[in-house]
């Protein structure tokens, strides 16, 4: 610390200074203070635009069709399996999302059963609100089915099942396949969709074995 004295012009007695003689204007830091924040502004405009993009560029390339399948060997005959299959109102016994709310709202329409069958349902936010329609129907074969989600998110997909007996056991498979669209993509980046919905597809080969066995009891 320096120490340093300064004489008055009026004779008077020193006048001892302590510190450092080097003036510091307060208004250099006040300044600093005051434009920092702006350029931390600057940065954000800049950084938020470029990472928005970034985030729309990697959601548009991803793949716009997808396609779930899973296969099931199964302990009884490709006509039994089959009809569980092909008419709607035997789902209940088997169908992995049946579950979901136990006051679902159900309306069957159309055919009784096979192409033209229409099953309806409303449901609570995880049943949700759609409508299922049989295209085609091959005995003991083939089933085709278009699936239209209504809520929470509307999206249109198609499912088919396939039966191939072998011996006294059949392999079933069941198939989703569809284009997604942009909020199906978002979704895709922090899911795994082949996981989530061919987990339930598996649940629900198991539960058509036990429908199945169900009906021969």
């Amino acid at each position: 610390m320096e120490r340093q004295s300064k004489i008055c012009p009026s004779g008077d007695a020193p006048i001892v200074i302590i510190g450092n003689t080097e003036a510091k204007s307060p208004l250099v830091p006040n300044f600093q203070r005051k434009k920092r924040p702006f350029a931390m502004l600057k940065i954000v405009l800049i950084a938020v635009p470029i990472a928005v993009a970034l985030l729309g560029l990697v959601i548009a390339i991803q793949p716009g069709a997808f396609r779930i399948t899973r296969s099931a060997r199964l302990s009884a005959p490709a006509a039994e399996l089959f009809a569980v299959v092909n008419d709607f109102r035997r789902w209940k016994a088997w169908s992995p999302w049946e579950g979901l709310d136990p006051a679902l709202k159900r309306n069957y329409s159309g055919s009784s059963a096979g192409a033209g069958a229409i099953y309806s349902w409303a449901g609570n936010s995880q049943a949700g609100e759609g409508r299922m329609t049989i295209l085609e129907s091959q005995p003991n074969d083939f089933i085709r089915i278009r699936l239209e989600f209504l809520k929470p998110f509307a999206a249109t997909h198609t499912a088919e099942f396939n039966f191939k007996p072998e011996g006294d056991q059949t392999i079933v498979t069941w198939s989703m396949f569809g284009d997604r669209n942009f909020l199906a993509k978002v979704f895709g980046l922090v899911m795994n969709f082949d996981k989530m919905i061919g987990g339930q597809f598996e649940r629900g080969l198991t539960q058509m074995q036990s429908a199945v066995e169900a009906v021969r009891e």
